[in-house]
């Protein structure tokens, strides 16, 4: 049973090991075929030929996309016919891909010239600082950031100049307010000042009147309460009316009871001394 787990591992070992060989065996190929299309485009940019180079150069990065030699090769390509942002993107290319300091440093030292090229000067001193950090003997790399620091000098940074739009666009957004709102309280104070010179005028107007206008119009006055006063109905009595005639039906019966009174005085015997 040992024997037979042994001879197993042994397999699996020489399976494993013939299979790394072989992946090993591909990439060495891809590698090899990608290499021969950038000294082929190498041989065309020599000539010129920018065109049937590019073709090349997309074709080594077709068979090995991480080909740091073939992005750097095409960039520096872009560079040379003035094409900054194809350029700038395959630099970038490369020193993502980069395995070494060297790579790095010459990748970062394009992106930096590139950035120069389009006026970028703060972000060109970034890539120079990163090329040095790379390979810090680099003389060339070390005078151009000097180039890029003078340059960034007679630069106004990007976000100053926002943050001076942004001040200015809400300095003027508050004028605008204060002014609507000062509008606003004059119109507010206008209408009080017209309500209370309107008033003040009532008032002069009622100390201006005579005294006969006075009594008119307190006459006015009662005879607007006397039209508020309920009307008689047609046919309805008046408390008054009704008044007058119990007055006058007290005096009749008073009358006839002084009538009945006399006659029984007059009718009545009057007792007499006898006369002997």
């Amino acid at each position: 049973m040992k024997n037979l787990i042994t001879y197993i591992f042994v397999f699996v070992s020489i399976f494993s090991f013939a299979q790394e060989e072989e992946n090993i065996k591909k990439l060495n190929k891809i590698k090899q075929t990608a290499n021969n299309l950038i000294y082929n485009a190498n041989d065309l940019v020599s000539e010129d030929d920018f065109v049937l180079a590019e073709m090349e150069y997309r074709k080594a990065l077709s068979t090995q996309p991480t080909n740091t030699a073939g992005a750097y090769n095409l960039g520096h390509s872009y560079y040379k016919k003035g094409n900054f942002d194809e350029a700038l993107y395959r630099n970038q290319q490369a020193v993502k891909n980069a395995t070494n300091k060297t790579e790095k440093h010459k990748a970062y030292h394009n992106i930096g010239n590139i950035l120069m090229q389009n006026k970028k000067c703060r972000e060109a001193i970034d890539a120079y600082k990163n090329a040095l950090r790379s390979d810090p003997t680099d003389d060339e790399t070390r005078y151009n950031l000097g180039l890029a620091k003078e340059c960034a000098k007679n630069q106004e940074p990007p976000q100053e100049e926002d943050d001076k739009k942004d001040d200015n666009q809400e300095n003027e957004e508050n004028k605008d307010k204060k002014e609507k709102e000062d509008e606003g309280e004059n119109k507010d104070d206008k209408k009080d000042q017209g309500d209370d010179d309107k008033k003040e005028g009532d008032d002069k107007e009622d100390k201006g009147k005579p005294d006969e206008e006075k009594e008119k119009d307190g006459k006015g006055d009662d005879e607007k309460k006397e039209q508020q006063k309920p009307q008689q109905q047609p046919g309805q009595l008046s408390p008054q009316q009704i008044k007058n005639l119990l007055e006058a039906m007290n005096n009749q019966e008073q009358k006839v009871q002084e009538k009945i009174n006399a006659e029984k005085a007059k009718g009545a015997k009057v007792q007499t001394e006898k006369d002997w």
